[in-house]
């Protein structure tokens, strides 16, 4: 497989301090890669040094073979963004949104209008073309969003908390779309605090702390790593958790206690792995 996204050794210092600390990974072409950390882990910083929108201190990152800083223009024209916040310009039009993106990327008219409709059929938004971005639902607004950033047909996505405030069916209609346009080929990064998500969506993994990566590889890599079973113990208000190799190993555990008050066995999953890992939950 070929790379889409590389950093290599990547630093980002503000006053003096490492927001990010010699970072360094892969995603391949054609990957689901979820990229998750606690609130100052430095993930949103090097979102921001992969897309361009701010310069590494030191170290090299290349998007689809082009180096952020020297070719910047280059990598601008090959990925797309879905913000957290809704960027769209609420007194503009469905249409109007997209069309003011599309003339921003100089695609050509009458190419453009066909690839506008395309993906306003795609993400289900035809039927609102004529409406004021301002008149959309939260979904809706996320939907044109993704629109929008596949308008220019971008070799890599990048999506930072896409369903943040969405209600549930809204959520798994966004999933359905990712997937589907990752099925398609399409490279995507994702970031976000919902770990069922991640786990729905995402080939591979990495976990930011403290401007560092500290465990990169897949959901089972890490069960196999960590332990895939996990007995807990309720103490107080507080649960406890004890992590072992298998679920089988945790079950032998529990039946050898003396006293199972307040004790269950269940499989681990990336939200107590990571907690091991960070020592906190996402905020």
């Amino acid at each position: 497989m070929t790379v889409a996204v590389s950093l290599q050794a990547v630093q980002k210092i503000y006053n003096k301090v490492p927001i990010v600390n010699n970072l360094s990974f892969e995603i391949q072409t054609g990957e689901m890669f979820g990229l998750l950390g606690p609130n100052g882990a430095g993930k949103s910083t090097t979102i921001r040094m992969i897309t361009t929108l701010t310069k590494p201190t030191s170290g090299k990152i290349r998007v689809a073979g082009c180096d952020v800083v020297q070719q910047r223009s280059q990598v601008k024209r090959r990925i797309g963004v879905v913000l957290q916040q809704i960027s769209v310009d609420s007194d503009l039009t469905v249409w109007e949104n997209m069309e003011f993106h599309g003339r921003l990327h100089h695609i050509p008219s009458p190419y453009r209008q066909k690839e506008i409709t395309r993906w306003l059929d795609y993400v289900e938004l035809s039927d609102r073309r004529d409406s004021l971005a301002k008149t959309l639902s939260g979904g809706m607004k996320r939907r044109l969003q993704i629109a929008r950033a596949l308008l220019h047909e971008p070799e890599i996505l990048f999506l930072d908390e896409p369903t943040v405030g969405l209600d549930p069916q809204t959520r798994r209609r966004i999933w359905e779309i990712i997937r589907d346009l990752n099925k398609q080929g399409m490279t995507m990064l994702l970031t976000t605090h919902y770990m069922d998500e991640v786990e729905y969506l995402c080939d591979r993994i990495g976990i930011m702390d403290g401007g560092q990566l500290i465990e990169l590889g897949t959901l089972q890599n890490f069960r196999q790593r960590h332990g895939e079973g996990l007995v807990m113990k309720q103490t107080g208000d507080r649960w406890d958790y004890q992590f072992f190799p298998t679920l089988e190993a945790a079950n032998r555990f529990l039946d050898q206690q003396p006293d199972k008050t307040g004790m269950m066995v269940r499989p681990s999953n990336l939200e107590d792995i990571f907690v091991e890992l960070t020592g906190r939950k996402l905020d």
